[in-house]
């Protein structure tokens, strides 16, 4: 099916609380999880973690990685201020854990960050081009690049198998989004392309499992 945009941000209230409600741990630890696998000398002193909504990566790579600076980055206010909620609450990490609002593309992006981190970011913007001239802006030599997002599936019926079969008991405004953002994500040929416009080709592209899409490597 062709590809269908959203919304770039996910900024209404209801929206912030449910996915702050929601229980996304076990994906979220796996996801860290896994770039200890690819990455097993670690992310290296700067990480910034690009779309971070509620912040639900940010404090796992916080407490993951206890020698690096995390920046949380993301365009919307409501799911920052959930953060920034959760981070008064969380002392010990606020040294080391931030979060900042910036809608991308912007030049105020931090620099010479070490790892580059993203997580269903990619299928919200309207020009992909974006996340990944974002990437190469904020990048320092050598870092480290991990980016997971949905895919996109070859027809609406199959757009709402998926949904059956993983939010059938969510909140109906996590079901609305999730059918909306697999109608606006990319196909693995599509990333591909991407990142050969946008001079990343070194970086790896791989289906995993009926959903998602992972991207990842090391920059030069």
């Amino acid at each position: 099916m062709q590809r269908t945009p959203e919304p770039e941000l996910m900024d209404a209230p209801e929206q912030a609380s449910a996915y702050a409600a929601a229980d996304f741990s076990a994906g979220d630890q796996a996801l860290v999880d896994r770039m200890g696998l690819l990455f097993p000398s670690g992310l290296g002193p700067r990480v910034l973690d690009l779309g971070c909504g509620p912040g639900n990566i940010s404090f796992r790579l916080a407490q993951a990685y206890p020698d690096a600076e995390v920046i949380g980055l993301d365009g919307a206010a409501s799911m920052l201020q959930l953060a920034e909620r959760r981070l008064e609450q969380e002392q010990d990490l606020a040294e080391r854990l931030s979060f900042v609002g910036v809608c991308l593309p912007s030049a105020d992006l931090p620099k010479g960050c070490s790892g580059l981190v993203s997580n269903s970011l990619l299928h919200h913007l309207h020009d992909p081009l974006v996340l990944w001239l974002a990437i190469a802006q904020a990048a320092a030599p050598g870092a480290r690049v991990y980016v997971k997002d949905l895919r996109r599936p070859p027809s609406p019926e199959a757009a709402e198998q998926l949904r059956e079969r993983y939010l059938a008991d969510a909140p109906a405004v996590l079901q609305h989004d999730y059918v909306a953002s697999l109608h606006a994500a990319f196909t693995a040929a599509e990333v591909e392309q991407q990142l050969q416009v946008s001079g990343l080709e070194m970086l790896q592209v791989a289906e995993v499992d009926d959903r998602y899409l992972e991207i990842w490597g090391q920059l030069p």
